[in-house]
């Protein structure tokens, strides 16, 4: 039996289809197994705890392995880092868009994936339309003409338990069910940016991107702070807002207990 171990990985999302591991195409969980197999000769499965879409970037995913490998742990992270780029070149010949930020034991049974009681999402929307972050923010035209407070109001009726059926796009794996609890929604803005930030016990296929979709459309007055409790109440993802485009999300925080975090 191996050492159970958590790694928290932060990447830059623009160059992947996503974090699952798919056959011909460029994936997260598919680059660190390589990175694995080159380390240790053997394939080694890892489980992380979100499946990020195609250019959604993360500053605290998540991913347990079982390792059964003679090299102590507390070599793992450089030397994968310097697998992956952070310290010279990776194997593309580019500088590294994956980074180690830490690597531990845990105890036997836990698992990235269904230990995790809580993740944050941090989104970025960009008023400068600085071409040269296109790939890490999102660059929406009139974002400073945004209204604030009442993205703010509408933001305070997402908050809690609900069923958010609304802000789900189909095409994700099916849930036993929609009912999610969000613990904080915050909303805050400076001369460059506005910045969502929303923390919950689990959330749906694109849900976060449609509830931002959905405040920057009250932001513009398209539709009313009001509105947000019967939208929720519908179920009628028709009836929420446009769903916003992958590059400005973050995966920023997962939790696995009341003071136990992955960054």
């Amino acid at each position: 039996m191996g050492k159970n171990i958590l790694i928290t990985i932060e990447y830059d999302g623009t160059n992947f289809s996503g974090w699952q591991k798919q056959p011909n195409v460029r994936t997260v969980q598919g680059e660190i197994e390589y990175v694995l197999r080159y380390i240790t000769g053997e394939d080694v499965s890892i489980h992380g705890t979100s499946r990020t879409d195609a250019g959604v970037h993360a500053l605290g995913q998540c991913a347990s392995l079982e390792w059964n490998s003679s090299m102590p742990i507390e070599k793992l992270l450089e030397v994968m880092n310097r697998r992956f780029g952070v310290a010279g070149t990776g194997r593309s010949g580019a500088g590294g868009d994956i980074r180690i930020v830490s690597v531990e034991e845990k105890p036997e049974g836990f698992h990235a994936r269904y230990s995790c009681t809580g993740k944050t999402y941090r989104y970025i929307i960009d008023k400068t339309r600085d071409i040269f972050i296109r790939n890490s923010v999102f660059q929406y035209p009139g974002a400073d003409k945004l209204d604030i407070g009442r993205m703010q109001k509408a933001a305070k009726e997402i908050i809690g338990t609900h069923d958010f059926k609304c802000f789900e796009t189909s095409g994700g794996t099916p849930r036993e069910t929609t009912v999610r609890t969000i613990y904080s929604l915050t909303i805050e803005e400076d001369d460059t940016n506005i910045v969502i930030e929303v923390t919950g016990d689990g959330f749906l296929y694109n849900m976060v991107r449609i509830i931002v979709g959905t405040l920057i459309e009250v932001g513009e007055g398209k539709k009313s702070p009001d509105e947000i409790k019967q939208i929720i109440e519908s179920r009628n993802r028709g009836n929420a807002g446009f769903t916003a485009p992958p590059q400005g999300l973050y995966l920023k925080e997962i939790f696995f207990g009341e003071e136990e975090t992955c960054v």
